[in-house]
């Protein structure tokens, strides 16, 4: 579903990724990990062209994110190209980035009506679907403000789910929600996995990666440091970097 093949990433003298190489099956649970500043969250936002990568090719579902190649050459794809190739990869950001002046029910319909001309009734009907598979069924007239910091988080996730991506992007999901709301959105996570969603999911939550995770890779310095099951590599870690991470974190 994703392959990335020597993929650089610089924002002028910051080198943030150097060559990075990984392949995520259709299907598959892929979990990211690694201290603050080790490129994660640059190389999830590269694979929806959020970012534009320096060097290297980037492939969702056998496409180039972001570029048309033509016998030797590359050219960069026009906005509303790249913007259609992301109707196909959801993403959920730390911040829930809701919007505040629309209902739950409004922020997951309005997508499938905008972007992909749905009809009211239609995304509506969806929206509904969405909002009960997150646990937020009588939740839907509820605007952000009156919502937890788990529901809204919720309704992002049902958001990029409403437009049924291929792929999914979790960037930290967790990481601006109080403990106790924590679990309620791992929960809904782990039912995707369960249902088979190709995830890629940048996170501090270990216990989610061991669980649920197909595999895992750890990064530091831009650069992948160890990668594998996750209960191998979290059980087991063989590079120095990855042990001294995970004393610290688990």
């Amino acid at each position: 579903m994703v392959r990335a093949e020597g993929v650089h990433k610089s924002f002028g003298a910051a080198h943030v990724l150097k060559g990075i190489d990984l392949e995520v099956a259709p299907g598959e649970v892929f979990c990211l990990v690694g201290p603050s500043g080790s490129g994660k969250s640059t190389f999830l936002r590269c694979i929806n062209h959020l970012e534009k990568i320096s060097a290297g090719r980037l492939w969702v579902d056998g496409r180039l994110v972001g570029y048309r190649q033509k016998g030797d050459k590359i050219y960069e794809l026009k906005e509303r190209e790249v913007a259609a190739q992301r109707r196909d990869i959801g993403m959920v950001f730390q911040r829930f980035n809701l919007f505040p002046h629309m209902t739950a029910l409004e922020n997951v319909l309005e997508a499938p009506m905008q972007v992909k001309g749905e009809t009211k009734a239609v995304a509506g009907e969806r929206a509904r679907r969405l909002l009960d598979r997150v646990g937020l069924g009588d939740r839907g007239d509820h605007y952000p403000a009156r919502l937890s910091g788990g529901q809204q988080q919720r309704v992002a996730i049902a958001r990029a789910l409403a437009m049924e991506p291929q792929l999914m992007l979790f960037d930290e999901p967790t990481s601006a929600l109080d403990p106790e709301l924590v679990g309620e959105v791992l929960d809904v996570m782990r039912g995707l996995a369960e249902e088979g969603m190709t995830m890629i999911v940048v996170t501090h939550e270990m216990g989610f990666a061991r669980e649920a995770g197909d595999s895992l890779v750890f990064m530091d310095d831009g650069a992948v440091v160890e990668s594998g099951h996750p209960r191998e590599v979290l059980s087991h870690p063989r590079h120095e970097r990855t042990k001294s991470f995970l004393s610290k974190v688990l």
